[in-house]
């Protein structure tokens, strides 16, 4: 469920084909940071 999350979180903010280029390791802390608030914030709804 986490990866579902991330791919569509990627996908949203433009990032996905960029993660497939070059790597998830090689995304910037600014571009991580914000696709894991996204998964946070969706994973947070979900259980609510």
């Amino acid at each position: 469920m986490n990866e579902k999350l991330k791919l569509e979180a990627a996908k949203e903010l433009g990032l996905l084909e960029k993660a497939y280029k070059v790597g998830w390791s090689n995304l910037t802390a600014q571009e991580t940071g914000k696709i894991g608030a996204i998964v946070k914030k969706r994973k947070k709804n979900k259980t609510s």
